[in-house]
């Protein structure tokens, strides 16, 4: 018998890992022991660029207490990378691969130290003896990208990683056009991911002989690759298994501690454990890219968009990470969710001494979207347009051609998205258009309140040509009827609760109360590759797997086959990447589209800005679960309101100066905005399954520049740096020479 449909989803139901969180019983790797395991330690680069000349560990070695140090010599393959593998695992002399013995930042590792205890490998960890020779370093990416500069990789000149380019339309018939043009240049800044739980694992040789780790990441079948590939070993000699995950928004992307701990495991054939405290998390994992963008955009006097300009230089830090598709995306997101007919814009991946920037929520966008955003703010403060009536008159729509000169997917909903945002927040709507109520100011004259807008879009899914692909498992246990379903994934819940969303949507494809639904969940050992957990992909790409999956096991049911299996590895449409002269491109499958509005209060005498309500219209497609896309959605906003407003990595030549949480500042429960108003519009995408967009990136991606306009709308003053600290807005009202200061 084949079960009917059951409404699994679009159900708040409870977290499958709800009650052993909130009890404690739930164990994160730093709660994983075995008995007899021993301890490592790390000894980083001391150099921000240097060649290590010798590494004595005779010293360490002779500590009572200590198993093994291990340097660059006991590395098989001395390399890794999630996209390029530019970095060396420990670096040192020896070896065959060239470069290896050079540090090009302080979170480079020359040594690790395996001892009985932590005590004793922290302390062995003083007893070795590293050699420098010191290299000539940079920390600008605008002079690294000079002749003078030093150069990092041998096959990068001028530290150039990648550059793109976008050519569209006639740029000087735009300008021509144009009867307003305005000019901006806007910078952001590193932004920490600071998840709950810092960097930890444990590795150890299975029942089966396979080097195993333990550990939290974004995709499980991608650290293997990387651990097999460092080792020399097949793959089915490695494998790596996700407990609970305390939080990662693309900061477990990359390596931290998995390939280190699986050769020690393997060359001593004994459980190897690591936990890092919260400063080495914040000095040793990458961070969000800091971005320059010199932007020009030109407009008619009504207001119609003709020309848009735009130089992007970011930041990569010594290594790529996967900095060379993070601005790919900013190039992508540079000018704005909007249709201009004539494009200019040149991006630049650059190599520094600084640490490495990667994947954060957001991807590249937040940094190109504040400059996107920020450009049409100041254009309709100089047209005197209500700056909702002008992005509704310039907003990508179904059929719209985007800047790559291909047409974006089917399923575009900015418009409504737009519209849906003003409409709940402060504007209202006549035959004359969209205007925006002036906020209620307080009684107290040194503060002001203002109100802003800002919006974008981002894709779903891996870009540019990237092989995308999600595999699902399903198994339908039972007699005469499905008794239970067992739902086989590899993909990560990070915290976002996906494991119950995969649930939810396995219930839904077979036609089975939620409650009959198990999950065996991110082991290599039982699943093929998921993909990340990134990209605002993982419910789009794991539903469409699940659906697949889920049909062929109800056939071999119907077959009477007992119990009856079914795989599928989804495959979405085809990207490619931007074409090296014009960057014409398909470069996405599906996107998220977001508008965020915002009321701020200033007060003109310290600077300080409190933001006071904000409201977030996003599509989603289809909602799974309601209260984890709300949570989504504020997690998200205030986790930007820390970007836009206090998050300020202090970096001084490569070195993090403020490695702590009382130095480095995030939001706290009573840095919440008091009202957060989540709208929630359900279009479905025409690929997503039941509809299905990902949104967990969207909510991020405007909240910077729509404070940037609050700000405006209360004080006068344009914010072009992030973050908005009291300091800078303080500052730009005395050169303002304001009225109100």
């Amino acid at each position: 018998m084949i079960p009917e449909h059951t409404d699994a989803i679009s159900q708040s139901v409870k977290r499958i890992d709800a009650r052993g969180k909130v009890t404690g019983e739930t164990l994160y790797p730093g709660d994983i022991n075995i008995e007899g395991q021993l301890w490592m330690r790390v000894k980083f680069s001391e150099r921000a660029h240097a060649r290590v000349v010798s590494v004595d560990a005779s010293k360490a070695e002779a500590l009572p207490g200590v198993a093994r140090v291990f340097t660059s010599h006991d590395v098989p393959v001395n390399e890794y990378g999630l996209v390029i593998k530019d970095q060396p695992v420990l670096c040192g002399p020896g070896g065959d691969k060239a470069g290896a013995d050079i540090v090009r930042c302080f979170m480079d590792m020359v040594a690790t130290v395996v001892a009985e205890t932590d005590a004793i490998a922290q302390e062995a960890l003083e007893l070795i003896e590293v050699q420098y020779e010191d290299l000539p370093a940079v920390f600008d990416p605008e002079e690294a990208m000079t002749e003078a500069a030093p150069q990092l990789h041998p096959d990068c000149p001028r530290n150039l990683l990648t550059t793109y380019r976008i050519r569209r339309g006639d740029m000087e018939a735009g300008w021509a056009a144009a009867e307003i043009v305005v000019e901006g240049e806007y910078e952001t800044t590193w932004q920490e991911h600071a998840y709950l739980q810092p960097e930890a694992g444990l590795a150890y040789i299975d029942e089966e002989d396979r080097v195993t780790v333990v550990v939290a990441g974004q995709w499980t079948h991608e650290d293997q690759e990387q651990i097999y590939h460092a080792l020399a070993l097949p793959p089915e000699e490695v494998r790596v298994i996700y407990p609970a995950i305390g939080g990662a928004f693309g900061g477990r992307e990359d390596m931290s501690v998995q390939i280190i701990l699986a050769l020690a495991a393997w060359k001593l054939r004994l459980p190897i454990k690591i936990q890092w405290n919260r400063e080495e998390s914040i000095l040793y994992h990458h961070k969000r890219h800091p971005i320059k963008v010199r932007a020009k955009w030109g407009a008619t006097a009504d207001g119609l968009l003709t020309a848009a300009s735009a130089e992007v230089i970011g930041d990569a830090g010594a290594y790529n990470y996967t900095s060379n598709k993070v601005l790919g995306n900013a190039q992508l997101t540079v000018t704005g969710p909007y249709e201009i007919p004539n494009v200019h814009v040149d991006t630049f991946t650059v190599y520094t001494n600084n640490i490495p920037s990667g994947a954060f929520r957001g991807f590249g966008a937040p940094q190109a979207l504040f400059a996107a955003e920020g450009q049409m703010n100041r254009l309709a403060a100089a047209l005197k347009m209500d700056p909702l009536e002008i992005r509704l008159k310039n907003s990508i729509r179904e059929g719209s051609i985007g800047s790559v000169d291909t047409p974006f997917p089917a399923g575009v909903t900015m418009p409504q998205v737009f519209e849906a945002c003003g409409r709940e927040s402060w504007w209202q709507h006549s035959k004359e258009g969209w205007s925006l109520q002036a906020a209620p100011q307080p009684a107290d004259r040194s503060r002001r309140r203002g109100r802003g807008i800002a919006g974008g879009f981002k894709n779903v899914g891996f870009s540019f040509g990237f092989p995308e692909h999600c595999w699902a498992g399903i198994e339908l246990r039972g007699n005469a009827e499905i008794e239970k379903v067992i739902l086989y994934h590899a993909g990560a819940d990070v915290g976002q609760g996906a494991h119950t969303a995969l649930s939810q949507m396995a219930a839904e494809a077979v036609g089975m109360p939620f409650d009959k639904v198990e999950i065996v969940a991110s082991d290599t050992a039982s699943s093929d590759s998921a993909g990340s957990a990134s990209a605002s992909r993982l419910t789009f790409m794991s539903g469409n797997a699940i659906r697949g999956a889920a049909e062929i096991a109800l056939r071999k049911w119907q077959d009477e086959e007992r119990p009856a299996v079914g795989e599928f590895m989804y495959h979405p449409p085809a990207t490619t990447p931007f074409d090296p002269e014009t960057g014409r491109a398909t470069p996405n499958f599906a996107y998220g589209y977001v508008a965020e509005a915002v009321e701020v209060e200033v007060d003109i005498e310290t600077g300080q800005v409190q933001l006071l309500e904000v409201v977030c219209a996003n599509d989603v497609g289809k909602v799974v679960n309601p209260q984890q896309l709300q949570g989504q959605i504020e997690g998200a906003i205030v986790q930007a309101q820390g970007y836009a407003l206090m998050e300020y990595l202090v970096s001084d030549e490569g070195r993090i100066l403020n490695p702590y949480l009382s130095t480095y500042l995030i939001p706290t429960s009573l840095d919440v905005p008091p009202r957060i108003k989540s709208v929630i519009l359900e279009n479905p995408d025409p690929i997503g399954p039941w509809g299905v967009r990902g949104m967990a990136e969207m909510p991020f991606l405007p909240l910077a520049p729509a404070i940037a306009a609050a700000i405006y709308d209360a004080a006068g003053v344009w914010l072009d740096s992030q973050p908005f600290t009291a300091q800078k807005v303080l500052r730009a009202l005395r050169e303002r020479g304001s009225d109100v200061v």
